[in-house]
């Protein structure tokens, strides 16, 4: 496996003892972030020595880490930190904004999505989204999840009702949604809709599965669902997760990384993150005494 890039701070920061957290307890017993994987993994998405700008704003410094292959990596940290511009960054949804610059290099495989040649509609084909807050089309829930599919130039009525039936089911709603399927999507509940947007951003079948805090709006019922679709999915894809969640970041992610300041501090995994950090700035916030 590829080495895990880590930005280190002095030692000095380090803590010389282990960490007792409540968070244990939510920590997975069937090796979920143990970091330790029986079979071999590989970096599917490499940031190197990256910079982001907003106009003057430094938001990235000198990001540098590793995305396993088929793993979840949650990224941790304060509110500002950099971590929805990591991701968004990963895709090139921050191309959006006006007054962007940066510098290095993000590596989808072995290339370079910041190349001139870059088509960012391809990229984004293999980088599926979910965002914070559920956005379903104005659409049935057919068109939804094959609304990609269709642009792309898909028209086998075959095919992409294959297509809407392994999405659904792969996000556990074929279920509760298949004699409705060309009802509207927005009549459907926040944890319905939220999955709903999984399955369409999965039915391009990407690489990769962004997702900006996908349950922060969600009730606890509807965010175990969606976590445990979450354990699921990475058996088909690489996941990334933005989460303010501790106990979530626990339960799903087999890595995680603390960014603070822009700055990557600690990355490694999870059960290591939780329970004996390196770093005392990891410590203090995971166990809140900032952030």
């Amino acid at each position: 496996m590829n080495e895990i890039a880590e930005t280190a701070l002095p030692v000095e920061n380090r803590p010389d003892k282990e960490i007792k957290l409540n968070l244990a307890d939510s920590l997975p017993k069937n090796g979920n972030g143990s970091g330790h994987d029986s079979a071999a993994t590989e970096s599917i998405i490499r940031v190197k020595d990256f910079n982001l700008w907003y106009g003057k704003s430094h938001a990235l410094k000198n990001i540098n880490i590793e995305f396993p292959r088929n793993r979840v990596t949650a990224l941790i940290g304060p509110s500002g930190c950099g971590k929805s511009t990591l991701l968004r960054s990963i895709n090139r949804m921050n191309d959006l904004i006006d007054g962007i610059r940066y510098e290095g290099q993000i590596l989808l495989g072995d290339q370079d999505i910041y190349a001139r040649d870059q088509d960012v509609i391809q990229l984004r084909r293999h980088c599926g989204m979910v965002f914070q807050k559920t956005n379903p089309f104005p659409k049935s829930i057919f068109e939804n999840v094959i609304y990609a599919r269709r642009i792309s130039g898909e028209n086998n009525k075959r095919k992409l009702a294959e297509i809407v039936e392994s999405s659904l089911k792969r996000t556990a709603l074929w279920d509760e949604v298949h004699t409705r399927l060309h009802e509207n999507a927005t009549a459907m509940s926040g944890g319905q809709q939220q999955r709903l947007c999984i399955a369409r951003a999965i039915a391009n079948e990407p690489d990769v599965l962004l997702m900006d805090e996908p349950c922060s709006a969600l009730d606890p019922i509807a965010t175990a669902k969606i976590e445990e679709l979450i354990l699921e999915l990475r058996q088909q894809f690489t996941v990334v997760i933005v989460t303010h969640n501790m106990q979530q970041a626990a339960r799903v992610a087999d890595y995680t990384a603390f960014m603070y300041l822009g700055q990557l501090v600690e990355m490694g995994p999870t059960s290591e993150m939780f329970l004996k950090p390196k770093l005392k700035q990891t410590e203090d916030y995971i166990t809140g005494r900032f952030g």
